[in-house]
């Protein structure tokens, strides 16, 4: 019986080393690097202090530093309409019209009622012992009771209105600019109360955008952005910070403004936009997003050296969109040349080749 055991306790034995130096063997090759047979393609740039540019990103709206509505002064009948939405319209230029005839009339019969009062207060002033040729010599009292007793100032006020409503029966262009929001037809009524329509001024745009309280340090009036239309994502515009709004609202948020270049006339009153504020750092070195790797959730830089790729642990601080700020400039130096590109499957002394 002590024999069994014993040849059983030799096979346990036995089992057990041979399980031990084939998870041995495993070990070995997990963290074993091999290195390419072929140089892998990357791209390079040189190591250089220089300004690192913190950024702020807020969403905005675009609104026109120039608009205004245009509003027919009665109801009439809509004559010609000259332009459509759209249009671009020089100040001055004549938008739309309304029918006229009735305006005309109503004109002419304020002037015969101005004239009829004219006379009336002639009449009035001869039996106090005055001339109207004499209205300087004529007492203020002796004029207002003859004024009043004439109806003069009453027909003057509705010929002056007639008169207005004439003249203002065509719309135009305060300014050079774009219609916007025109919907009336001709041959239909025009309403006093509504606007017929906008004229846009898009040679100079502003935008309008929040930040949080916290961000006021960072910011200041003449403070340059870029401005970035969600419908447009090859297109981005330079702007400049004129008006901070010094109350923070209920929920900690400033209201800023700032006036935008238009170039093309691309953007558009009411269009959503990303703002992008950028504060300079100067003398910082930095390296582009694409360079930073994390291998065993540290910070790697991969560097060119002999044709061969070095690895580097480093610190970062400050980021922005595009770049990081090397906090530990120690590891790194200027004139090092960094691996930006091609870094995906790097290993320390890997060979590659720079395209």
């Amino acid at each position: 019986m002590r024999k069994i055991r014993f040849i059983w306790f030799i096979l346990l034995l036995f089992l057990i080393s041979c399980s031990s130096s084939k998870n041995d063997n495993q070990d070995e090759q997990g963290v074993a690097t091999v290195l390419p047979d072929s140089p892998s393609e990357v791209k390079v740039f040189t190591l250089a202090y220089t300004d690192f540019y913190r950024e702020l990103i807020s969403n905005g709206t675009i609104a026109a530093a120039q608009k205004a509505d245009l509003y027919f002064q009665t109801s009439e009948i809509i004559a010609s309409i000259y332009v459509k939405n759209g249009d671009r319209v020089a100040a001055g230029q004549a938008i739309a019209s309304l029918d006229s005839f009735k305006l005309k009339n109503r004109l002419n019969q304020a002037k015969d009622n101005l004239e009829r009062t004219r006379l009336e207060l002639q009449d009035v002033l001869i039996g106090q012992g005055y001339s109207l040729g004499e209205a300087s010599q004529i007492p203020p009292e002796v004029m207002q009771i003859a004024r009043v007793k004439s109806n003069y100032d009453y027909s003057m006020n509705q010929y002056e209105l007639a008169e207005y409503e004439l003249k203002n029966a065509t719309l135009y262009a305060p300014f050079s600019g774009t219609v916007a929001n025109l919907f009336q037809k001709t041959h239909n009524m025009s309403s006093a109360g509504e606007p017929f329509c906008s004229i846009i001024g898009t040679s100079s745009m502003e935008v309008v955008f929040n930040l949080l309280e916290s961000e006021l340090s960072v910011v200041s009036a003449g403070n340059s952005i870029l401005v970035s239309p969600f419908a447009l994502s090859d297109f981005a515009s330079e702007g400049r910070i004129t008006e901070i709004n010094p109350t923070v609202d209920r929920n900690g948020m400033i209201r800023v403004k700032a006036s935008v270049n238009n170039p093309g006339n691309r953007l558009y009153d009411g269009m959503n936009v990303r703002i992008k504020i950028q504060q300079a750092i100067p003398h910082q070195l930095t390296i582009p997003k694409g360079a930073l790797v994390l291998r065993s959730n540290k910070q790697v830089v991969f560097t060119l050296k002999d044709g061969r790729a070095q690895w580097n642990y480093i610190e970062t601080g400050l980021e922005n969109s595009t770049e990081y700020v090397i906090v530990d400039s120690g590891v790194l130096k200027e004139g090092d040349m960094v691996i930006y590109e091609g870094t995906v499957n790097l290993a320390h002394d890997s060979p590659v080749v720079v395209l």
